[in-house]
Formats: structure tokens, C-alpha cells, sequence
């Protein structure tokens, strides 16, 4: 493809550790790339992860720079940009408190009926976050060794998600990162959010770039390949680095 004119990126495990802060080397990339291309962010994490993970670590980055800064949280369902002065939402897609109650109450039950909720979690198991709602079965603050150890092949999140979508027909439940289940809107996945990314910036989608550690069919990132956006597979933030290291010589 020709350079593109924005580089997308799912966050978890591709630009930073699971719930960790990007490395400085990973700051200065994103700063390199905003000199050139608009950047965006899309990952199933909330707002405040965003905050902590990312735009803290960018804080001597200009103004001019973060307004090319688009960020996704929670898949999507909400859109953030820098108003000179801050990141600030463009919109919100709101879980009613009924859709939220019933989401809640179908994860629990059918974890348990399952046998997937974790008795000693490292934090809570299920969290509001707004406009999504998530299962982490080893808790939100799990270290990265035991979530990746937790369902290699995918069959608990299937069997989970499978269970739950069945009591929530109007709602999207969709596996997310290594142990967690989302659970948003219908309809609402990361193609929802680059597709939003591609009416509101005029941007198409075929002139954008994404970096994904979930590409695989049924992984959180697939939607964006299965949309046709231009993606590329990545194993964790360091190889991220070194990729878009190469990319910014073509650019």
C-alpha cells in the first residue's frame, strides 16, 4: 500500500502491557508518527486506562501534535480528541442501567454455572465501564503471565461469551483481551469504531494502517482486518517498536 495517512493501534499487549503504561520508546514513536499521520487508539480498556497508559506519557507532546490524536475507548463506544487543552469526548454510546444490570447478572451466573469465576481474584472480576461492560475472569489487575496462561486456546472465553450472548440478544458480547468478555451496544465492535473514525476524520479506510495482537478470527482485533483495513499482526509492544521503526522510513 501507498504511506498511509493514519496508524491505528489497539492498546493491551500491542502498544503497551497488559494494563501497564507505554514504554518511552513507544511515546516517541507515537510522537514521530504525529509529525507525519494522524494516530488513533482503539482498544477495549476505559478512559481512564487511556489517561494512564497513554496521554500521561505524552505530556510533553504539543498541542498541534495531540489534535491528531484520536482515541477509542471500550471499543469504540466512546471517541476522545485534544481541544488545545485537553482530551475530550466526541461522543458516548451509554449502556442503559437495565442493558448494564442484565449484563452484569448474565456474567456472573453463567461464569459460576461454568466454573469460571475465580474464588481469589487480583481485583474485581466485572466492571462498568460505561458504555461496556467486562468480565476479566482473573480480575483487573491480574499479572500478565497468569491471564496469558489462563485460556490459551480460546475455549473458555467461547464457551462464556456463547452462554451469555444467548441471554442478551440485544446486546454485542464478544471475547476481548486474553481473559476478558465485553459486552457493548449491538452492533458495536472495533469496525463500529473505525468506521466512525473514517466518516468523522474523512480519512478511508484503505488509506489507514493497523496494529493488532488479536488478528486472529475471533480475536478482539479481527473486525478491523475483516473490515478491509490494512493490518498487520504484532506479539507484544516491542515488536510494535520495532515495526514502526520501519514504517517511519517510509514515511
Amino acid at each position: 500500500m501507498t504511506a498511509p495517512a493514519l496508524v491505528a493501534f489497539d492498546l493491551d499487549d500491542t502498544l503497551a502491557p497488559s494494563k501497564g503504561p507505554i514504554d518511552p520508546r513507544i511515546a516517541d514513536l507515537l510522537r514521530a508518527l504525529l509529525r507525519t499521520v494522524d494516530v488513533a487508539i482503539i482498544s477495549g480498556g476505559n478512559e481512564a486506562q487511556f489517561r494512564a497508559q497513554v496521554i500521561a506519557r505524552l505530556g510533553d507532546t504539543d498541542a498541534a501534535a495531540l489534535a491528531r490524536l484520536h482515541l477509542l475507548p471500550t471499543c469504540g463506544t466512546r471517541y476522545l480528541r485534544h481541544d488545545g487543552t485537553g482530551f475530550a469526548p466526541i461522543y458516548a454510546h451509554e449502556l442503559s442501567d437495565a442493558q448494564k444490570h442484565d449484563a452484569l447478572t448474565a456474567l456472573r451466573e453463567e461464569a459460576e454455572r461454568l466454573g469460571l469465576w475465580e474464588a481469589e481474584p487480583w481485583g474485581d472480576i466485572l466492571e462498568d465501564r460505561g458504555s461496556q461492560i467486562t468480565f476479566s475472569a482473573l480480575g483487573q489487575q491480574a499479572p500478565r503471565t497468569a491471564k496469558h496462561d489462563w485460556d490459551p486456546s480460546g475455549a473458555k472465553r467461547a464457551a462464556l461469551r456463547d452462554a451469555v450472548a444467548v441471554r442478551l440478544p440485544g446486546l454485542e458480547v464478544r471475547s476481548g483481551g486474553s481473559t476478558s468478555i465485553d459486552i457493548t451496544q449491538e452492533g458495536i465492535d472495533k469496525a463500529f469504531g473505525m468506521r466512525e473514525l473514517a466518516e468523522r476524520t474523512g480519512i478511508p479506510l484503505a488509506a489507514m494502517l493497523f496494529y493488532g495482537d488479536r488478528l486472529d478470527e475471533g480475536g478482539n482485533d479481527y473486525p478491523v482486518l475483516a473490515l478491509g483495513v490494512p493490518s498487520v499482526a504484532v506479539e507484544g509492544w516491542e515488536d510494535t517498536a520495532d515495526k514502526l521503526d520501519a514504517l517511519l522510513k517510509t514515511l
